[in-house]
């Protein structure tokens, strides 16, 4: 009769190697606790891993959610002011204590990147000389259109491929179409959400003070 080989089976010689090796028989109930006990911490140290990842992304950049940047209180909106940030999102970014309460917002929902670029292109445009416009344009591309780049913004492959062929001859315009879809965007997806936020409803909920008889 024939001698087969079973495959699933450790032979004699494999046997005694692993012994030799100090490794578990394959197999073996050892070798099988052992096993689970390494994917186990594999687990752990995932689990580990991700938790310190998702404390860093819960503060990005070190700035607690919901906490305004340090703005004087002197520009502590009215409640005629702040109610008239709810008419548009333009009215809102015209105030600067609007602008850092609408920046606070998007931090807590991570798209912060979508303002800095708008305000980046904002100041872009107020440059006069062409030297220092096209090193200014370079840096916002690289640092905001450019695909994977550290603050991408969300913009159409249009939109993105039109910007960057404006590379090619730098102008004071070459940002305008990207920057008219961000703002969209943001008046579109982010400016309704803030309206709603207790950010916001805590300013236009403020008592009037009470006149003076």
């Amino acid at each position: 009769m024939p001698f087969f080989r079973d495959p699933a089976k450790p032979q004699p010689v494999e046997f005694h190697a692993e012994i030799l090796l100090g490794a578990p028989p394959r197999g073996s109930r050892l070798g099988v606790s052992l096993q689970r006990r390494h994917t186990m911490k594999e687990a752990k140290d995932m689990k580990n891993r991700l938790g310190i990842f998702r404390r860093r992304n819960e503060s990005p950049g070190g700035h607690p959610p919901s906490k305004l940047d340090k703005v004087p209180k002197s520009l502590k909106p009215t409640l005629e002011e702040a109610l008239k940030w709810g008419e548009s999102l333009e009215k809102l970014l015209q105030h600067k204590y609007g602008l850092a309460a609408f920046r606070a917002f998007l931090r807590t929902e991570f798209s912060e990147e979508n303002l800095e670029f708008w305000l980046a292109c904002e100041d872009y445009k107020k440059i006069k000389s062409q030297s220092k416009m096209a090193s200014k344009a370079k840096k916002i591309f690289a640092e905001y259109i450019a695909i994977q780049s550290c603050k991408e913004v969300n913009l159409d492959s249009y939109t993105r491929d039109h910007t960057k062929e404006n590379m090619q001859n730098i102008t004071r315009s070459c940002f305008d179409l990207a920057q008219r879809r961000i703002y969209g965007l943001m008046e579109k997806d982010s400016y309704p959400r803030f309206l709603r936020s207790e950010l916001y409803l805590d300013l236009i909920n403020q008592k009037k003070p009470s006149p003076v008889l």
